[in-house]
């Protein structure tokens, strides 16, 4: 089973561009990616405690195994990665590493939700998506990626 996935990818901690290309290093070894598109810097969103800005970017792969497989082996890559989590929502990290959709599957369980439910609002995720997938049609709404991006801003 192969199937095509988005990830967004986000560092605000240390050398923020040093970190995201050791992420595709690791990320290169458990899957192949096909298309990668430009970082961008943004400021953090939703945050409650005063931190850098971001530079994120989102990928499109061609993953072998299953939705809860990757989930898994990217929480190896964040943790190899120094990436500490605690019940702080939107705290500074070394790496973050989100799956936005995984083929057309939906999930909603106590580990992991697909498509990702927040994507959508999230102008880091949708600029660099849009980029790399202009064509993209969000599998919930079945809105075009031009239409998110005017309803996010």
């Amino acid at each position: 089973m192969h199937s095509k996935s988005y990830l967004s990818i986000g560092s605000n901690l240390g050398e923020r561009k040093k970190n995201i290309d050791l992420c595709l290093k690791y990320l290169k070894k458990i899957t192949k990616i096909k298309k990668i598109s430009s970082v961008i810097e943004t400021k953090p969103h939703g945050v409650s405690i005063k931190q850098n800005n971001f530079l994120n970017l989102v990928l499109l792969i061609d993953y072998a195994n299953s939705p809860h497989k990757l989930l898994d082996e990217i929480h190896d890559i964040e943790k190899l990665m120094g990436r500490r989590r605690s019940n702080i929502i939107n705290e500074p990290r070394v790496i973050d590493i989100d799956i936005i959709t995984f083929g057309n599957i939906f999930i909603k369980d106590e580990n992991l939700e697909i498509p990702h439910p927040r994507y959508t609002e999230r102008l880091f995720v949708l600029y660099p998506l849009s980029e790399i997938a202009p064509s993209f049609i969000d599998p919930k709404s079945n809105k075009t990626i031009k239409d998110l991006l005017l309803n996010a801003q």
